[in-house]
């Protein structure tokens, strides 16, 4: 899963060495289930979703956060004003914040942070949403004012996440391995292909309310294993549990809670629309009446997914129900194929290792088969993925779910976006919602967008993903669906 929107990986290499002493005899410890593996641990320097799923608002922390619900809510940044016309925030910083490493936190970590990710060499992942920054300016201490071009509807929210995580330049360039922040658990080790340990904050400002001495994350991303384990007795939860086809098992067993809530996650059939032959809009769409919904998610999801018609969540405000513009018409499809002249010829569709990915491919190559299309499945791990597809652009069609809230802007990135896809009206349109302070407006603009890009058939879109949580009983807080990427673990208990 990408937070690309919106990403797991297994590599032997060395032992990441900690901060602090490993809590191995820690008494109040969770052991968490992850299906993905990140090759990094910065968020502010990588697209892949585990790294916040895991660190962001854990061992980082932002100026502002957000809750289960999806409301902002202060973080480091205790309080804030907006100038009346939208342009000027002036935050108001925490007190006691200090980083692991010892070093003390002040506005100017805030101000490096932000050059950092808007500068010239900047490798932020969601880079855009700087875009609208003019200035960052450290008046005091305690104090940041920063200054916008235009009006930013989502600013707050995307000052949450964690591309846009409060780092320190005394640690930052060893982030990616060794993580430092102010949050309430820190970096303990990383044995790489296997588990991430995290310890207890004892100098957090709000450790008192913490419960967990220590959580370790498991990295399994095979399906079965991951049902094994937690049968095992091996791991304590499972917030993305892999294996719907096993949720009956765990919730006729009463050791175990099964939790069902949805995510941001749209997954798709994404299709480089720079090369032949998805620069033809007659392609995409003939690919779009190929697929069927229903037999992906009954196949791939054992039942367990939303069809979703555009790149929008069923459960979001704004919804529009556009599934049923490209019927299932493998006739139709064929004659559209036929008409652009690649019926009969393969298409390579390159998929990262995870089970909705994977299952989701085989679906839509015999579907695609059916049309007439030779579609060839390549199976590759996730940094294949990351550098050819991601980065590259060398593929052309993959299947990844966009996890990140609000990224509907993913299509306004231009041609070096792994889309391929540049189109000036949808720029002007995603312009105009991202700037729209009215939530009804902006709501009624979000609708448009869905309509233009299903009409524009830019992908295929799938389903939305759940979130399938299976958890021993006694594991509380948490959260059922997810509005964000990450997963605040200050508040699980384990009884």
């Amino acid at each position: 899963m990408t937070k690309l929107s919106h990403l797991p990986l297994a590599v032997a290499l060395a032992l990441g060495v900690g901060l602090v002493a490993a809590p191995a005899s820690a008494q109040n410890r969770i052991v968490i289930g992850l299906q993905q593996e990140p090759t990094s641990l910065d968020p502010t320097a990588d697209a892949t979703a585990s790294i916040d799923g895991m660190l962001t608002q854990n061992v980082y922390e932002s100026l502002t956060t957000v809750d289960e619900a999806g409301n902002v809510q202060p973080q480091l940044a205790q309080s804030w004003t907006v100038s009346e016309d939208g342009l000027t925030y002036v935050f108001t910083l925490v007190e006691g914040a200090t980083f692991h490493d010892g070093t003390t936190f002040d506005a100017e970590d805030v101000v490096f942070s932000f050059d950092r990710a808007m500068g010239d060499g900047s490798v932020n992942p969601s880079k855009g949403i700087f875009k609208p920054i003019e200035s960052v300016t450290a008046t005091d201490a305690r104090t940041v004012e920063i200054k916008l071009t235009t009006p930013d509807a989502f600013f707050l929210f995307n000052m949450a996440q964690g591309d846009a995580s409060i780092v320190a330049p005394e640690s930052v360039e060893a982030n990616a391995t060794t993580p430092v922040g102010t949050g309430p658990f820190m970096y303990d080790s990383w044995t790489r292909g296997d588990r991430l340990i995290l310890a207890k904050n004892p100098d957090h400002r709000d450790a008192a309310n913490v419960a967990l001495d220590a959580v370790e994350f498991r990295f399994i991303s095979d399906a079965s294993a991951a049902s094994s384990a937690l049968l095992a007795g091996e791991l304590d939860a499972f917030p993305g549990f892999p294996a719907p086809e096993m949720l009956p098992q765990f919730e006729a067993d009463p050791r175990f809670d099964v939790v069902t809530g949805s995510t941001e996650g749209e997954v798709i059939l994404a299709m480089n629309n720079a090369k032949p032959p998805f620069d033809d809009i007659r392609v995409r769409r003939a690919v779009s009446h190929a697929i069927d919904r229903a037999e992906i998610i009954d196949g791939a999801m054992y039942g367990q997914a939303t069809p979703i018609g555009s790149f929008y969540p069923p459960h979001g405000p704004a919804y529009v129900d556009l599934t049923g513009v490209y019927a299932h018409d493998t006739d139709t499809a064929r004659e559209m194929f036929e008409e652009a002249g690649v019926a009969g010829t393969t298409m390579t569709l390159r998929v990262p290792p995870f089970p909705y990915a994977t299952r989701s491919a085989e679906i839509i190559q015999a579907q695609l088969a059916e049309a007439g299309i030779d579609a060839k499945v390549e199976n590759v791990e996730w940094g294949f993925w990351l550098d050819e597809v991601y980065k590259q652009l060398n593929y052309d069609m993959t299947i990844i779910a966009h996890t990140s809230p609000n990224d509907m802007g993913n299509f306004a990135r231009g041609p070096e976006y792994f889309y391929g896809y540049d189109d000036a009206e949808f720029n002007a349109l995603w312009e105009a919602i991202s700037t729209e302070p009215d939530t009804a407006k902006r709501e009624e603009l979000l609708k448009q967008g869905q309509t233009y890009l299903t009409d524009q058939a830019v992908h295929g879109f799938l389903f939305q993903l759940p979130q399938l949580g299976v958890y021993k009983t006694g594991v509380d807080g948490f959260w059922t669906s997810r509005a964000v990427l990450f997963q605040p673990l200050a508040g699980v208990t384990v009884n």
